[in-house]
């Protein structure tokens, strides 16, 4: 049974809370910029000083509205500055925030409010609102609903106006490390979420940790980082709660469509995403340079960046690759670095496996990615690349005081600070993923005589075929994927004589493909077209090249719709949700091995 512990080299507080970070920076630091918003295509600086004076404010206006320590307060609104304030606010208060994704539908809002038993919530528009309202009278703990776009800051401080500093000094102070400072609700791929309890110290361990051995991200002077992704996810959190502690300037940006315009103003020194972004980048450029009639010019350009990020792992970069590599610096990746503003260096992908070739591809133009990995249970990172430690395709070492442990069925185990107190009244969640000790990850990986993870499959989903094969489902899809033309894919075969897959065109790059190939009509009508079909298949000879031929996938249907989390399949962080694609479109699965 393979094992690696990273040893912990720094203090992690014994005592104190997340809220210690706001009110140090704001006495100690007061001047220091630690946000940026964007207010009317503006970016406007916020210093430590003014953050804190907002969040007590805020945290206040909560006190005077009954809501008291222990308290569940939720928050349904995209990424946006008040997101962070209204955060610390709760913390400030006692409380405990219950992010809730601003997509979710009005059962998953009902679901959520409910099992944590939420006493407030802070929803962003009036189309939120009107969610919330209908469920009140099946939620009579629910006694407050504030909105941001009427108002709700202005409200909370007009509320709290009477409340003294001593006492909410006494509100502040009342959680400890072991006190739960947020309830985070599973993406829910397979069954109803689960509230995962993080605490004030399981997210202290995870950001002593991070921030230091990250430091090239947050310790370099002018850093800064634009978060676009939902902080209802874990993985923002951790960052928003590790710039504030780093004191390193966040801005907020809501609107993907407008991200190229705010990357371009914010000029972050890094980012983070998920691996789906990192693919459309990667496929808008090629598209875009395809289309200036600069394809091959493109293509030859992505195949050096990926030859000499290669080569910097073995050290041995040809004389060749090292001259086109200085060229198409200029001409090519000079260009894609402007895009996120040019001073990005870094980046941070976790949610799902980038792959190897995106990886180099990345730092071959300049751009290195650090993948992670970890959980909403682990408080996010129990593993990431770091700088001076990088080998693409893995998802790097154990973080400072984490423990690795590849089981005997190779289920990944992990020991840390980071990891979980349980999941909120459910006991037998909790008992299933906490044993002896050990968390239970439900992820299956090899760890090398480095302590380098490679993530390999779900442990709940690989396909076991007709023959017995074990199958890993992600392996092939993450490199189906990688085709500009695919959009999502399933391979399916569990009990089957063979590896099949489902897959859904990319609606984006389709215009331009029907374009190049003399193609009228939309996706729905071409989805037997030769053509087509011919592209995909090059996009499934290529993800095959991964696994043997008893794994590799035999038979593809192209459907005529696309997968996203609007209708249903994908969750907000982008993963499958495999239970439902099989029930919506179990008779193409069916077609697949009928005949």
């Amino acid at each position: 049974m393979r094992e690696f512990s990273t040893p912990l080299t720094v203090e992690i507080p014994s005592t104190g809370n997340l809220t210690d970070d706001v009110v140090a920076n704001g006495r100690e630091h007061g001047d220091t910029v630690v946000f940026s918003r964007n207010v009317g295509g503006e970016w406007t600086d916020v210093t430590a000083a003014e953050f804190l004076r907002q969040v007590q404010e805020a945290a206040k206006g909560l006190v005077a509205s009954g809501i008291e320590p222990g308290d569940r307060v939720a928050l349904l609104s995209k990424t946006r500055y008040e997101w962070t304030l209204l955060d610390y606010a709760i913390w400030t208060a006692g409380a405990i925030t219950v992010p809730i994704y601003e997509t979710s539908s009005a059962e998953q809002v009902r679901w959520i409010l409910e099992d944590s038993g939420t006493k407030a919530i802070v929803a962003e528009t009036a189309d939120h609102r009107d969610r919330i309202e209908p469920l009140r009278a099946d939620l009579p703990e629910l006694t407050q609903v504030w909105t941001l776009d009427d108002g709700a800051m202005a409200q909370l401080a007009e509320a709290g106006a009477g409340i003294s500093d001593d006492e909410l000094e006494v509100r502040r102070t009342t959680a400890t490390p072991d006190d739960v400072c947020t309830l985070i609700y599973t993406s829910g791929t397979t069954g109803r979420p689960k509230g995962c309890m993080l605490t004030h110290g399981n997210f202290m361990f995870e950001l002593g940790v991070a921030v230091d051995e990250l430091e090239r991200l947050f310790g370099t002077e002018g850093a800064s980082t634009l978060l676009f992704l939902p902080l209802a996810h874990v993985f923002a959190r951790i960052i928003q709660i590790g710039c504030i502690k780093g004191r390193v300037k966040l801005g907020h940006s809501a609107d993907i469509a407008n991200l190229v315009e705010d990357l371009g103003n914010f000029k972050p020194t890094f980012i983070l995403a998920v691996p789906r972004v990192f693919e459309k980048v990667y496929n808008t450029a090629s598209q875009r340079a395809a289309a200036d009639g600069k394809g091959k010019i493109f293509a030859r350009a992505a195949e050096v960046a990926i030859a000499w990020s290669r080569g910097q792992d073995t050290g041995k970069v040809s004389l060749p690759v090292r001259l086109q590599h200085a060229l198409f610096d200029k001409l090519v990746y000079s260009k894609l670095r402007t895009t996120l503003g040019g001073r990005c260096e870094y980046a941070v992908s976790g949610g799902a496996p980038l792959g190897e070739r995106l990886g180099h591809f990345y730092r071959g133009i300049g751009l290195t990615v650090l993948e992670g990995y970890g959980l909403t249970e682990t408080t996010a990172a129990l593993s990431v690349n770091l700088p001076d430690a990088i080998k693409v395709g893995t998802v790097g070492r154990p973080l400072g005081g984490t423990t690795v442990r590849v089981a005997e069925d190779g289920e990944l185990l992990f020991k840390g600070g980071q990891v979980l107190k349980g999941y909120w009244k459910n006991d037998a969640a909790t008992a299933e993923a906490l044993v002896d000790g050990w968390f239970h990850s439900g992820d299956q990986g090899e760890v090398d005589d480095e302590g380098f993870i490679r993530i390999t499959g779900r442990k709940k989903e690989i396909l076991v075929t007709a023959g017995g094969k074990n199958v890993a489902p992600a392996v092939l899809e993450d490199r189906l994927r990688a085709h500009p033309l695919v959009s999502q894919c399933m391979v399916v075969g569990d009990g089957q004589p063979f590896i099949a897959a489902l897959v859904t065109i990319d609606p984006e790059y389709f215009p331009f493909w029907a374009k190049e190939n003399g193609k009228s009509g939309k996706i729905a009508d071409l989805v037997d077209d030769d053509d087509l079909r011919a592209a995909v298949q090059e996009a499934v000879e290529e993800a095959n090249k991964a696994v043997s031929k008893a794994e590799s996938i035999r038979k593809f249907t192209v459907l005529p719709v696309d997968w996203t989390e609007e209708t249903g399949e994908l969750t907000p962080s982008l993963k499958l949700k495999r239970n439902v694609v099989m029930r919506d479109f179990r008779d193409d699965v069916e077609a697949l091995y009928s005949h």
